[in-house]
Order: C-alpha cells, then structure tokens, then sequence
C-alpha cells in the first residue's frame, strides 16, 4: 500500500485522492483547493477528474461568486466508497487498535512514526511501529510508583512478574511476529518494529533519544496506558 496515498490499493486514476479530498473536507472546493488536499495529481489532471465525477453525478459542482466548487453529493450511491478512500489510514490505526486488545501481555505504549505516520512514503515503504514492553523478569526493575505498578500489572494481564511457569517475554514476541504477518495481509507493507522496555523508555540512550524526538513530533499514537506520562524531549517518562 502506499502510504502517502492509499487509494492507489484501489485505483491508480487521480478519481481516487480527489474523491478523497472532497469527502474528508466536507465542504465545497474549488479545483485548486482540491489540487492542494489531493495525495497527488497536477492541477489540470484534478480538472479532468472532477469533470469525470460531475458527469457521474458522484461530484456536485456549482458556482460561488465567480469561482466553480466542488462537493461530494453525499446522497449518491456510491458516496460511502469516496468516504472508505478518505479513511483508509484510520481505518490501519484501528486494526492496531483492536489487535493490541487481544494481546494477553499489552503494551504500555505504542505508536506508528516514520513515513507512515508522515504520510510521505510510498508503497515500497515500511511501516514503523514503536512499543514499549512492561518491565519482564530478568530486566533491569525501575523504581515503580504505587500507581505504575499497577498499571503494569494489567499490561502483564495473566503473567506475574516474576512467573517462572509462563515466560512474558516469550508471549510478547509471539504477540510482535504475529503482528507483521497482520500488518502485510492488511497492507502489503513490511511491518519494522522498535520494542523497548520500559526502562529504556524512561532513560532512552542517543539513538532512541532522537528517534523518541521524531515520534513526539510527528507519530501517531495507537495505544498508551492509562495514567502513563509521555516521554517528552529533555525530561524522562515516568509513571
């Protein structure tokens, strides 16, 4: 799938990102308004494909003052699909969403970054995703609050700490493989995950420092523990 533009997973004509455009304004546009919104096309092929839609009936257009705009026409039959195009990438972070309920170790948090989250990729790009892991037994213990230690223990859900029956650990990383075999039927896109614990989290070393800045600035949030604080630039996470 693209990810700057995934109407391309359905059409590669410009019918696709201008039908998108319009239903995600939910007002009139004029066409260089459109060319603006639109996930690609030059202006004058957006002309064309709007002239296409109007004749379709699928694209209302009608003269304001001395300029011609455009809208979905919401009563068309085929409204609904111009809506589905304009959510597809909500419609990824919701499966991350409802799968990362089914996982019976959660993370504390999780987020999409990188061209995904920046919508400037292509369909060659990965799609990078961080989580963070609650503390495992073997890892280094962080000085938890009262309050943190509480919301670990529902991330662990039925693993204990310090179980030595079931390992936590290895449920998370069946839990991260089977998630890449979701995330390519889904997409087509190869899924790259950064997985670091808690306390790597809190006290980041340079390399996930600034890679915890570009998230902070620009990734989209999937999942964060109630009561969690964020990491934020120059200062540590902490429950």
């Amino acid at each position: 799938m693209d990810v700057s533009d995934p109407t391309r997973a359905v059409t590669p004509t410009l019918d696709g990102p201008v039908l998108a455009a319009l239903a995600s304004a939910g007002r009139p546009l004029t066409v260089g308004q459109v060319a603006e919104q639109a996930a690609r096309g030059s202006e004058i092929g957006i002309r064309r494909s709007l002239a296409r839609l109007v004749e379709q009936g699928i694209v209302r257009a009608t003269l304001m003052g001395r300029n011609q705009v455009h809208e979905l026409n919401r009563e068309h039959v085929a409204a609904e699909v111009a809506v589905l195009l304009a959510g597809l990438r909500g419609v990824l972070w919701e499966r991350f969403r409802t799968e990362f309920k089914t996982w019976r170790v959660k993370p504390l948090y999780a987020a999409v970054f990188g061209s995904a989250a920046r919508a400037d990729g292509d369909a060659s790009s990965d799609i990078d995703l961080i989580v963070v892991h609650p503390p495992f037994p073997g890892e280094p213990k962080p000085r938890l609050s009262a309050n943190f230690r509480s919301l670990v223990a529902d991330a662990l859900g039925d693993f204990a700490m310090s179980s030595i029956e079931v390992d936590a650990g290895q449920q998370w990383q069946s839990q991260i493989d089977g998630l890449r075999g979701l995330v390519e039927a889904w997409t087509g896109n190869v899924l790259q995950v950064v997985d670091l614990s808690f306390q790597e989290w809190r006290h980041p070393q340079e390399q996930h420092r600034q890679l915890l800045i570009e998230i902070e600035r620009d990734g989209i949030e999937l999942l964060k523990a109630r009561g969690l604080m964020l990491w934020r630039s120059g200062q540590a996470a902490h429950g």
